[in-house]
């Protein structure tokens, strides 16, 4: 099989919601409340729903561009902030994926306007998958953006953990910072800070306890894999391995110039081009 490759140029319903602010271009902000979790959504845009979710450690403010840009092509777009950031908060120890896929359906759920497409960044993506597995009424398809392949180099995986950690010393982080996230010439600084120290704590034993298997295939929904040309955590070789896996009528892969693993923030126009193009066409 060719490698269908794109190149894109440079479980408990909602009990409340608090709160509605307005914030820059149209967007809101509300807590939504499931249980003992409060969930801040950040939302702009009307039309077909769609939700991002951020990556390791991160919360869902640098999408700001990404948003924008696809609230003004005619989606809702709701940011769902991470546990232990902003006004989010819930149990931050013994959680699993299947815990912050139930944020993630509390937040559609509350909204009343069909499934969702969920788009997530590096660990969001996992959260996307888990949540389409998990809640395949409220999931329309996933977008995976920089998503690591099935079986990760140990080494890219290392450097990761030391990029992403705001107790290793500076010097490191940015050195490893330039070896996964970001492409030659893409200023890494950005990302010395942003990382929250408990958020990455919980994600991390999110993922740890949640079996690759229990998530993996995204349950059976279309599935847009967009990777960065520079990303170590997707290279050529592996480039088209979910297509090989689940087929081409499922998958789509647009590989994206001059981005690495920070893909969302060094090419915000490609990718949200890249989400709106494919979206138009699912199905309705």
């Amino acid at each position: 099989m060719k490698p269908l490759i794109l190149t894109l140029l440079a479980g408990s319903s909602v009990v409340a919601a608090l709160g509605q602010p307005r914030t820059a271009a149209g967007r809101t902000r509300e807590v939504v409340q499931r249980e003992d979790v409060r969930i801040e959504v950040i939302a702009e845009g009307s039309g077909p729903l769609l939700v991002l979710l951020p990556s390791l450690g991160r919360d869902s403010e640098e999408f700001d561009p990404v948003a924008e840009r696809l609230a003004a092509a005619g989606f809702r777009v709701l940011r769902p902030q991470p546990r232990g950031y902003g006004r989010s908060t819930g149990p931050m120890t013994n959680v699993t994926l299947h815990d912050y896929a139930r944020d993630v359906a509390a937040a559609i759920e509350h909204e009343k306007t069909g499934p969702a497409i969920l788009a997530g960044h590096a660990f969001g993506h996992f959260v996307a998958k888990m949540t389409a597995v998990d809640f395949p009424k409220l999931t329309r398809a996933v977008i995976l953006i920089g998503a690591a392949q099935k079986k990760p180099d140990p080494a890219v995986q290392q450097s990761v953990a030391i990029a992403t950690d705001p107790t290793q010393p500076e010097a490191e982080r940015l050195k490893h910072l330039k070896i996964v996230f970001f492409a030659p010439g893409n200023d890494a600084t950005s990302w010395l800070t942003g990382f929250h120290a408990s958020v990455r704590a919980a994600e991390i034993v999110a993922r740890d306890a949640t079996p690759q298997a229990a998530y993996y295939n995204a349950g059976t929904v279309p599935i847009l894999d967009i990777q960065g040309d520079n990303d170590p955590y997707k290279p050529p070789s592996a480039a088209n391995e979910l297509v090989e896996e689940f087929g081409s009528r499922r998958v789509t892969v647009v590989r994206i110039p001059h981005a690495a693993h920070a893909v969302i923030v060094e090419q915000p126009g490609a990718v949200a081009d890249a989400m709106i193009a494919w979206a138009r066409r699912l199905p309705r």
